[in-house]
C-alpha cells in the first residue's frame, strides 16, 4: 500500500522568512515584567554584560536574560543563584540561532517581606479552592506494606526516615525518590517523583521529607504546582517539610503534617514494641475477663446444684407421690364418712318406713279384711250377710263368710 500524494504548496518560504517573521511577531510584545528564580549569573571579568538563567520555579523552563552590569549593581547588587528576581524586559529573537531571550533594563530582588505577601496571597487561593478542606484529607493505612519517600539524596531528612522507620517496624518497605529539594529544578522534579509515587499501585502512602532551612530555602514547598499535585494525589501524602516552626504551604494540603521528618516516621509506622505491649495487654484483660466469666458461672452452677431439687431429684417426686397419699386418704375419709352418714340416713328412714308400713303393723298381731274386690272393711257395715272376706296376717291369709 503506498503514500496517499501530498499536495504540492503555493511556495513554500525558506527558513529565513519564517525566523523573521517569528522575530516580528514576538517584538511586538514590547517591554514586560518577569517573574522567575536565577538558575546562573555569568559576569565576564571587565565585561559591561551580565548573563542570567532565569528559570520558572513550577515548571521546567529557561530564558536567558542579558542585562547591563550597572543595572545589575544598581538593582540587586547581592544577586545570588537560586534568588527570586522581578526583572523589566524585552523579549527579543535571535534569528539565526532561532533562540529566544530576554533583555533586562530593570531588576529587582524579591525582597523576604514580598516573598511573604505572594505567599500570604497564593494560601488564601488555595484555601477559597478548597485545597485545605479538612474533610478530604485521608488517614494514612494503620500499617503501610510500602511507603514513597520523597527526599533530598543522601539527606538528614531521608536517614532519619528510614532509621526511625525501620526502628518502629523492622518489615517496613520503602521506595525512595531523591529529588533536588531546593534550587530552581526542585518543584518540577518533587513534582514528577509524586506522580510517580502516586501511579505505583505498591505504595501506600508517600512521605514528602526535608531538613530545614530559611524561608527562601523552603519555597519550592509553597509553589501552587506541588500544591496541586498533592491535592491530585490519590495515595495519602504526609508533609515532613523543615523545623516544627516552619510551615510551607504543602502542609495545609497534605493529608497529615508531621512537625519533623522524624515524626513523619512514627506518625506512618506503628511501633512494634508498643504494639507487642498493647497485645500483651490485650490479651491479659481477655483472659482476666473469660477467667471471671467462667468463674462467675461456675459459681452459678454451684449454686444451683446446691439446691435440693437438684441435690436430690428424686425429692419433688417424693413430695407429689406424699401429696398424692395424702389427698387419697383425704379423699377416702371423706368418702368413708359421707357413706357412714348416708348409711344413718338411710337406716332411720328404713326404721320410720318400717314404723308405718302396713307389714309391719300385721306383725303386731293385726289382719287387714278386704271384701271380695279387694277394698278394705273398716267398718262393719260395710259388708252384709253373707259376704265373702279375705283375711291378710302378717304370714298368709284367711278367707271368712259374713254370718252377721
Amino acid at each position: 500500500m503506498t503514500d496517499a500524494p501530498r499536495s504540492t504548496p503555493e511556495e513554500p518560504w525558506p527558513v529565513r522568512v519564517v525566523s523573521q517573521k517569528v522575530g516580528a511577531w514576538i517584538a511586538k510584545l514590547g517591554w514586560v515584567w518577569v517573574d522567575g528564580q536565577v538558575a546562573q549569573i555569568s559576569r565576564r571579568p571587565g565585561a559591561g554584560t551580565v548573563f542570567l538563567t532565569l528559570r520558572d520555579p513550577s515548571a521546567d523552563l529557561s530564558l536567558t536574560v542579558t542585562t547591563n552590569r550597572d543595572v545589575l549593581d544598581s538593582g540587586a547588587p547581592e544577586l545570588r543563584e537560586g534568588a527570586r528576581v522581578v526583572l523589566h524586559a524585552k523579549p527579543e529573537f535571535y534569528a539565526a540561532r532561532g533562540t529566544l531571550s530576554l533583555r533586562a533594563d530593570e531588576i529587582r530582588q524579591v525582597g523576604l517581606g514580598e516573598l511573604l505577601a505572594r505567599l500570604e496571597k497564593l494560601k488564601k487561593l488555595l484555601a477559597a479552592e478548597g485545597l485545605f478542606d479538612r474533610a478530604r484529607k485521608r488517614r494514612p493505612p494503620f500499617l503501610p506494606q510500602r511507603i514513597g519517600l520523597v527526599t533530598g539524596r543522601a539527606s538528614a531528612a531521608e536517614r532519619d526516615v528510614l532509621t526511625n522507620a525501620r526502628r518502629r517496624w523492622p518489615a517496613v518497605e520503602f521506595r525512595t525518590v531523591n529529588v533536588a529539594v531546593q534550587g530552581p529544578g526542585a518543584v518540577s522534579q518533587i513534582v514528577d517523583a509524586l506522580r510517580v509515587l502516586d501511579a505505583d499501585e505498591t505504595i501506600d502512602v508517600i512521605i514528602l521529607a526535608r531538613g530545614g532551612g530559611g524561608i527562601e530555602d523552603l519555597l519550592p514547598f509553597s509553589d501552587e504546582a506541588l500544591c496541586r499535585a498533592v491535592f491530585a494525589c490519590r495515595t495519602p501524602v504526609v508533609s515532613a517539610i523543615g523545623h516544627e516552626t516552619d510551615a510551607p504551604l504543602v502542609d495545609y494540603v497534605a493529608d497529615v503534617r508531621a512537625s519533623t521528618p522524624t515524626d513523619a516516621a512514627k506518625r506512618v509506622v506503628p511501633d512494634l514494641t508498643d504494639e507487642v505491649r498493647l497485645i500483651g495487654q490485650a490479651r491479659s484483660r481477655l483472659e482476666r475477663a473469660v477467667r471471671n466469666l467462667v468463674d462467675r458461672e461456675s459459681h452459678r452452677l454451684t449454686l444451683l446444684r446446691s439446691r435440693p431439687v437438684l441435690a436430690r431429684p428424686q425429692v419433688m417426686v417424693e413430695q407429689r407421690a406424699a401429696e398424692v397419699s395424702a389427698l387419697r386418704d383425704r379423699a377416702g375419709r371423706t368418702l368413708d364418712h359421707r357413706l357412714d352418714a348416708a348409711s344413718a340416713d338411710l337406716r332411720h328412714t328404713l326404721a320410720r318406713l318400717r314404723g308405718l308400713s302396713p307389714a309391719a303393723t300385721l306383725d303386731r298381731g293385726y289382719a287387714i279384711v278386704q271384701r271380695a274386690d279387694g277394698h278394705v272393711v273398716r267398718a262393719a257395715g260395710e259388708v252384709a250377710a253373707g259376704d265373702p272376706l279375705r283375711i291378710r296376717l302378717a304370714e298368709g291369709e284367711l278367707t271368712a263368710t259374713v254370718e252377721r
